[in-house]
């Protein structure tokens, strides 16, 4: 295979809803690219992209398989990631690499709520992207239809290239405006004839719409449309390119991805229109340096992409930045430091492969036995220490708690967690001493069952998927004090210590303890030091040492603070992790020679539980902000299911043909949402969660809680 210049280096990526026929329009376009020389099918499992046993039994897409065509002189790099939102990392991590997107529409049903995430995160990318209509043979094909929501929902840069002619079970021909050409295929043969009369005017309104939208966005073209009333195809195409760069323009299509109708004039618009990545506003580093993407720079590339692939071990995908990159170049990692080897170097399509020398600054390829390299870390030259910015993956939506069957099987499940999350970051993995459980979160419940069959099927371990336990966190609403005595004596040296303490909430900005007044007595303090500690788990710690007159040594405190954190870290209501409280030990005794840190430990730990429970103690739970986007006719059925989930509705507003609905929910309500939305929804809606706050749990929750607690350790 040859080498491309960047200028001849197309990228983008194919996104849009499950069902959209993505993967069967990647095929066709392996086939006229010379990649492949006969299309598979997903439904007799021998695409090229859709290639895993996973896939295979499934029938759709769950990897992001990265593809190329060569086709008029041009390299066609384009990325193929599942239509579903709980393999999002895909879609993702292909904007992160992709100069542009193509959003297949399946024209039976429109714009869908897959469609619509796509969208959003290519706004997010801030990348232009075409609209490609599929099935357009399907009986219940609606072309005019589908414009109408795309203008509706991706506003009026949604700007006709082709349109067809007779849509349905007949299709086989349509216009191009652009040309001003009529495609027609029979027999398997594309066929190119002048427009008919009978679409004429509807053919040059259209053109005439297409040349002002790309005059538009170019000032030069703006001026040659006002001197001649037109433009040159050239001129055209110049619109349609500047258009995608600066997102100005929507450019739709016609296909039939299965029968190969339009594939091919689509794929030469594509590499005549597309920008190249040195078209495209350079990249910056994470020091905000740009990084002009250029085979003459400093050589860099960014992983982002990492597999472990029978055969071939750990493969990492990756786009050249900057510079080139040759078979047998010395790198470094400047993620980690690692100097490493390019021992080997791949075009990849899906599961073919093939050997380059060498890739220049834009193109896509991938590498094999590097050491710890993984998505988001930056391969550069010595000398250049350019690094970009990770991706930003999305936060997760559904946990779950899982356990190997077999306590032996602990060290090999925990090795396979991890190299499932090397292969797709939107999978975390946490052991949480609090909860003393792994904790493992992913983008739904789909999204983790399919980690699941990885364990059974691949990795051979049983695992089983148990409810995850609720982080609440243990508080205190006032003032109370205790004091305890620590006393053993078992021959020889024994053991004493006594605290007397006072504990109160915290707030931010109030002033230093004076004097406590608790049940009618006062209790002044001398503060001799202050400490603060911010806690791991979130809130502060505050520890005043007001000991006057020796009744407690010095170097007995920090034994004393020990006691009271690991108190803290085993809440006494239900052994969560305590927060905001401020703690003031006014006094104590000791002995001269039966005390010790283990004793004042202790006296420190129980004297802190004693004071706790009459502190008004509370249970804080966490609390996410929730944004649901549902079509409008299944608002009621998501609200009512919010409600009883303890929901606080913050506010609704209409985006784009989707309801908004934004609310507060506890964790604890959240278990299963996904599942339960895509269920009332038909699948039709999307939500995000992110962390907000902890808040006081109900009276009724918070007694149950403890009931629950009191009977477990009880059980013990």
């Amino acid at each position: 295979m040859k080498v491309y210049n960047t200028n001849q280096i197309k990228n983008f990526t194919l996104l849009g809803n499950t069902g959209s026929g993505k993967t069967t329009l990647a095929e066709a376009m392996l086939f006229e690219g010379k990649v492949i020389e006969r299309r598979g099918e997903v439904e007799n499992k021998n695409t090229v992209s859709d290639h895993s046993d996973i896939e295979h039994e499934n029938g759709s897409s769950v990897y992001a398989s990265a593809l190329y065509a060569e086709f008029n002189e041009k390299k066609l790099n384009f990325i193929d990631p599942s239509g579903s939102d709980d393999f999002v990392n895909g879609v993702v991590a292909a904007l992160s690499v992709a100069d542009t997107g193509v959003i297949v529409i399946n024209a039976q049903n429109g714009i869908e709520v897959g469609t619509e995430i796509h969208h959003r995160y290519l706004e997010k990318a801030k990348k232009g992207y075409v609209l490609a209509v599929n099935q357009l043979d399907h009986e219940k094909s609606n072309f005019d239809r589908v414009v109408e929501e795309a203008v509706e929902r991706f506003g009026k840069n949604v700007t006709l290239i082709q349109y067809p002619v007779n849509e349905g079970t007949g299709f086989d021909t349509f216009i191009d405006v652009l040309l001003m050409k009529k495609y027609s295929y029979a027999g398997g043969k594309q066929e190119i004839g002048e427009v008919p009369a009978d679409q004429k005017e509807r053919a040059e309104e259209l053109r005439n719409q297409l040349i002002e939208k790309a005059a538009e966005n170019d000032e030069g073209l703006m001026e040659i449309f006002f001197e001649k009333g037109s433009l040159s195809e050239d001129e055209m195409r110049k619109g349609i390119t500047i258009g995608l760069i600066r997102r100005g323009i929507i450019p739709v299509v016609c296909i039939s991805a299965k029968k190969n109708y339009g594939v091919a004039r689509m794929m030469e618009f594509f590499s005549r229109v597309f920008p190249s990545p040195d078209e495209m506003p350079a990249p910056t580093d994470i020091a905000g340096n740009e990084v002009p993407c250029s085979a003459s720079q400093p050589a860099s590339a960014f992983i982002f992409k990492s597999a472990v692939e029978q055969h071939l071990g750990e493969v990492n995908y990756f786009k050249v930045m900057s510079g080139e990159i040759t078979e047998g170049m010395d790198i470094v990692n400047n993620k980690t430091g690692n100097k490493e080897r390019i021992s080997q170097l791949f075009v990849v399509a899906g599961k073919n492969r093939q050997k380059v020398p060498k890739l220049v600054a834009g193109d896509i390829g991938s590498t094999v036995k590097l050491k710890g390299a993984r998505t988001g870390h930056t391969l550069a030259a010595p000398g250049n220490s350019v690094e970009f910015a990770p991706i930003p993956f999305p936060e997760p939506k559904f946990r779950t708690a899982i356990r190997a069957v077999n306590e032996n099987d602990d060290e090999k499940l925990n090795e396979a967690l991890q190299r499932m999350h090397m292969e797709d970051p939107t999978i975390r993995v946490e052991y949480s001493k609090e909860l003393k459980q792994t904790i493992l979160s992913g983008q739904g419940e789909y999204h983790l069952n399919i980690l699941k069959w990885h364990l059974d099927n691949v990795f051979k371990i049983a695992a089983e998927f148990i409810a995850p336990k609720i982080p609440y966190r243990e508080t205190i609403t006032k003032i109370a004090q205790a004091d305890y005595r620590h006393k053993k004596q078992s021959g020889g040296a024994g053991q004493f210590g006594e605290v007397h303490l006072v504990i109160e909430p915290y707030e931010d900005g109030q002033p230093d303890p004076a004097m406590y007044k608790i049940s009618g007595k006062e209790i002044k303090v001398s503060i001799r030091d202050r400490e603060e500690h911010d806690l791991p788990w979130g809130g502060k710690l505050v520890y005043y040492n007001s000991i006057v007159g020796g009744s407690i040594d010095a170097r007995f405190m920090p034994a004393i603070l020990k006691g009271i954190m690991e108190k803290m870290e085993e809440g006494p209501l239900t052994g969560s992790y305590a927060r905001d409280i401020r703690v003031t030990v006014y006094d104590g005794k000791m002995h001269p020679v039966d005390s010790n840190e283990i004793s004042f430990r202790l006296a420190g730990r129980n004297a802190f539980r004693e004071a706790f429970k009459n502190a008004g103690p509370k249970i804080m739970e966490p609390i996410y902000n929730v944004e649901v986007w549902v079509p409008a006719d299944r608002m009621g059925d998501v609200m009512s299911d919010l409600q009883t989930r303890r929901a606080i509705v913050q506010g609704m507003t209409s985006e784009k043909g989707f309801e908004k609905i934004t609310a507060r929910v506890p964790l604890s309500e959240m278990n299963r949402y996904s599942t339960a939305l895509s269920s009332i929804t038909g699948g039709r809606a999307m939500f995000t969660m992110k962390f907000a706050e902890y808040v006081q749990v109900p009276g009724d929750i918070q007694a149950e809680l403890i009931k629950t607690f009191e009977a477990e350790n009880s059980e013990e």
